[in-house]
């Protein structure tokens, strides 16, 4: 299976990775992939802590990021996050990337049509991310959120793209979660045969999902489209929300084909 360049086989960023896993000259984006996914600011001690480098290295990485504004410090406090050198790079991905403008008008017309919220979803680097959310009109809360990194082994994102990343990727992440790694090897399978992973309040409480990994060719796998609603509206039009939410990424993967 050949591999996205959304999708590394890179180490995962998470805590648990000892340093040495990772390469000298790619332990800045270490540093910057972990302020960049944490969601809140952190202290640089935190950030020792997570990606298990001195301090002295650390601040040496911060003050490189600092100076290209990937990250910023606030208002001199010690904490931590991401610089404004981050908003452009995410403007330029959002305008020039050929999956987000592809997926766009398929995402929108499948919202559309089901009336749900419906999300895009990548594989990068030990992290699911969310690329793009479409948030429906009618009430849902759900914790998807464009550029937010979601559970890795929960939920029907995660399984439709977990169940197809190579080999020796999936059984570092199920080595990470053995809880998991009991149940996660059949659903993944079924996933694989019936094209497609559903999901029942594993993310959010009563909330309903199916994911459709989208193929750019028979074997490479760019991302996954997601379509989300409360249990009790999706579960009594379920195979109609599956149905759509599968035709929706078979389109947007012919797409990218003819690229």
């Amino acid at each position: 299976m050949q591999f996205s360049p959304f999708m590394t086989t890179t180490s995962s960023p998470s805590a648990s990775k000892p340093s040495t896993s990772i390469p000298t000259s790619e332990r800045v984006l270490q540093v910057l992939a972990h302020v960049a996914g944490h969601g809140s600011s952190l202290t640089a001690r935190e950030l020792a802590a997570q990606t298990k480098l001195p301090l002295s290295s650390l601040y040496r990485h911060l003050a490189a990021l600092k100076k290209w504004g990937l990250v910023q410090e606030h208002a001199n406090s010690g904490f931590y996050q991401p610089g404004p050198l981050s908003l452009q790079l995410a403007w330029g991905f959002d305008h020039h990337s050929y999956l987000m403008q592809i997926a766009h008008s398929e995402m929108v017309s499948l919202m559309e049509k089901s009336g749900e919220s419906v999300g895009l979803l990548v594989y990068v680097n030990g992290q699911i991310i969310c690329l793009d959310m479409l948030e429906s009109k009618q009430a849902l809360r759900c914790s998807f959120s464009k550029g937010r990194a979601n559970s890795v082994v929960h939920g029907a994102s995660a399984k439709a793209l977990l169940a197809h990343l190579p080999t020796a990727v999936l059984a570092q992440i199920l080595a990470d979660h053995p809880v998991e790694a009991a149940y996660l090897p059949e659903q993944l399978e079924q996933c694989r045969q019936q094209g497609y992973a559903v999901s029942l309040g594993e993310v959010d409480p009563d909330v309903w999902g199916v994911s459709a990994p989208v193929f750019s060719s028979r074997n490479r796998m760019e991302c996954t489209l997601s379509l989300m609603a409360p249990a009790a509206r999706a579960e009594v039009r379920a195979g109609e929300l599956i149905a759509l939410t599968q035709a929706a990424a078979a389109r947007i993967g012919r797409q990218l084909a003819g690229i």
